[in-house]
């Protein structure tokens, strides 16, 4: 049970206007629209361990402190560092070095036609979920799926009208047949490689967060994803763009209990 000293603190933290933002987002195609978009200078001065590849931009908005920060490029091979283990690191990292009042975890993910997902679609989650960590045996199978609630944000749903779904996260990009189960079990409309562990790490540290993920590829169409994904990754990421501007707009100013 919370103190009196808890919850007066948490009040006073739902209606203070929201100054800091922490943008994690996976990839560097996008990551650099919104860059441009805002602004925003990478810090040479690295607030993270020595040594890692993960990189911070920040600038100003508005009223609004923006901290994006993309993991960087795989040490040993140069492509994206995707999936939930550097999302997790960074998310960590991210809140301890730079204490932001709310994350936003913006990027791109596959969609559900049978959800009602098309591409360039753009999602608010309202959950997420891991599909790809079985352990089947009691109460550790409800520990592997790791549900967890996104920050609530009814106005912001209201303003903006996005969707609203479930998001399922694993460390693949294809979808394999015990995947597809545990999907259907989570009941989700778009699937990323990254929501749920930032999730977790928010969650573990007390930080709001919410998703912001535009639709590149349909998971149950008839294209294969990675080629739909590469297709429609630099179009998707301009739409996201758009969308993460008319969060930051609609947040400007306002407190945690407004959204």
């Amino acid at each position: 049970m919370a103190s009196d000293g808890d919850k007066s603190d948490d009040a006073i933290v739902q209606n203070r206007p929201i100054s800091t933002i922490l943008l994690i987002i996976a990839m560097q195609t996008e990551a650099l629209p919104l860059v441009n978009k805002f602004q925003l200078t990478e810090d040479l001065d690295s607030v993270f361990p020595k040594g890692v590849p993960w990189i911070r931009y920040h600038g100003v908005y508005k009223d609004l402190n923006i901290n994006l920060i993309w993991p960087g490029k795989d040490l040993a091979l140069g492509v994206d560092s995707v999936g939930t283990v550097s999302a997790a690191l960074v998310t960590y990292a991210s809140i301890q070095a730079l204490k932001p009042d709310l994350i936003i975890n913006a990027g791109t993910a596959g969609g559900f036609k049978a959800k009602g997902a098309g591409i360039s679609d753009v999602f608010l989650a309202s959950e997420c979920a891991f599909h790809d960590r079985r352990i089947p045996i009691p109460v550790f199978d409800m520990y592997g799926v790791g549900l967890r609630q996104a920050f609530s944000t009814p106005n912001l749903v209201k303003e903006l009208n996005p969707k609203v779904g479930k998001l399922s996260t694993g460390d693949s990009l294809d979808m394999s047949t015990q995947d597809e189960a545990s999907i259907t079990a989570n009941e989700a409309s778009i699937k990323d490689m990254e929501g749920a562990a930032v999730a977790y790490v928010a969650d573990l540290l007390k930080v709001p967060v919410i998703f912001v993920k535009a639709v590149t590829d349909i998971v149950d169409g008839e294209k294969p994803t990675a080629e739909e994904f590469l297709q429609n990754l630099a179009a998707v990421s301009a739409a996201l763009d758009q969308a993460i501007t008319q969060v930051l707009d609609f947040i400007n100013g306002k407190c945690l209990s407004e959204l």
